[in-house]
């Protein structure tokens, strides 16, 4: 099936759906809503004398947009040390991302690497270009931009990432800095497991590495966050910039001045109450709040939920979690549309995306239907621009 691509969208003329469980950006309400030409042109509560398909009570929802996935070196990468092809680890992502109920992603895509022999590091280039020839062959179900992950220990950071300045799928670039025994790897035990388990390092590599990755992190930090900065300040229209991984108070107000608008998987209570004081929009992993805690021995995003310091969720390494996720959230206090707010039409617009992320007259018709087993949300299907894609 051809699906979309930008040059030549195949949407249809008119779709009505009925006795559905709307959530709206205010409101929850059973209905009726009807799509034209890939928009959203109507919506009622009084569902008598209409026709269209019967939702028969699931929930219709944005489709949820997702801003920090890297799912897709799974794919790339499905056991360690296994590498495989692009094209059809682009493509096996993009379904798992649909069946997911996301309808536009932020593929995170790495530039720069604590491992010179990573994944990450052989695949930038190629993982960028097959997203754009799977997008203009139609095949992508989703609609994908570029988040760029820029490791701000990498020797040649500002060369690996001035080529990709001027790609209009560019929304977002986060500035990471993974040195052990800080922000996220405070404590060098969890680092130790996570290298251990997911890279498969041994322990004389780690030893051997954590010496090697300070004397990056003192040589190259500070100037590549300047380089960074200036050359997302002097684009041509604005990039929105993260902090990543924020522990202190300070970390927080050195992201601020450099002009970052989203602190993303802040560590600490008081690095997100820093972040809501200074005006970010907070990010937190929904694997986080499905498991119930960090896998790094972090904050939890339970917690900051409690305190009403999550603004947005991401899906991360689990794309199934994010619609999970934000309907625990209403365990936190938050009430439905809140809580798939944090899913859809929150990160839409810390991106500038205007356009999606709720159900409303005059948007794209990016929508999913939901239904509860039990506690758990299920996917049952979900449209892009009134298309069906999963």
């Amino acid at each position: 099936m051809i699906f979309s691509s930008d040059a030549s969208p195949h949407s249809p003329s008119l779709l009505t759906i009925r006795n559905a469980r709307i959530v709206s950006a205010d409101r929850v309400f059973s209905g009726s809503m009807t799509v034209s030409q890939g928009r959203i042109n109507a919506l009622d509560s009084e569902v008598s004398g209409l026709t269209g398909e019967d939702w028969q009570g699931d929930y219709l929802l944005p489709g949820l947009v997702e801003v920090h996935t890297d799912n897709l070196e799974k794919h790339l990468m499905p056991r360690p040390k296994v590498h495989w092809p692009v094209m059809p680890a682009i493509l096996a992502h993009d379904a798992q991302i649909a069946a997911a109920g996301i309808t536009t992603v932020l593929d995170a895509i790495a530039v720069g690497d604590i491992d010179p022999d990573s994944v990450r590091m052989q695949t930038l280039q190629p993982c960028v270009t097959g997203l754009r020839t799977a997008q203009q062959a139609g095949l992508l179900r989703v609609q994908h931009f570029l988040h760029m992950r820029l490791e701000l220990a990498e020797p040649d950071l500002l060369a690996m990432f001035s080529p990709f300045l001027q790609d209009e799928r560019l929304k977002l670039v986060s500035l990471m800095d993974h040195t052990p025994g800080q922000r996220q790897w405070t404590d060098l035990t969890h680092y130790r497991v996570y290298v251990t388990g997911k890279r498969g390092w041994s322990e004389q590599k780690v030893d051997k590495m954590l010496g090697l990755l300070l004397e990056r992190q003192q040589r190259h930090v500070a100037e590549n966050r300047n380089l960074v900065i200036q050359a997302c300040q002097q684009h041509a229209h604005p990039i929105p910039l993260a902090s990543h991984d924020d522990t202190t108070a300070e970390h927080v107000h050195e992201g601020v001045a450099g002009g970052v608008s989203i602190s993303e998987f802040p560590t600490s209570l008081l690095a997100a109450q820093t972040a809501r004081q200074q005006g970010l929009a907070i990010v937190m992993g929904a694997p986080n709040r499905v498991r119930g805690g960090s896998h790094s021995g972090n904050v939890s995003a339970s917690e900051l939920a409690r305190h009403d310091l999550l603004d947005i969720l991401s899906s991360d390494y689990v794309p199934a979690s994010l619609l999970q996720a934000a309907f625990m959230l209403q365990e936190d206090g938050y009430d439905l549309p809140k809580a798939i707010a944090t899913v859809s039409r929150a990160p839409a617009h810390s991106l500038g995306l205007h356009d999606r992320g709720e159900i409303a007259i005059g948007l794209k018709a990016d929508f999913i239907r939901v239904r509860m087993l039990d506690q758990l949300p299920v996917v049952i299907a979900a449209w892009r621009d009134g298309i069906q894609v999963a």
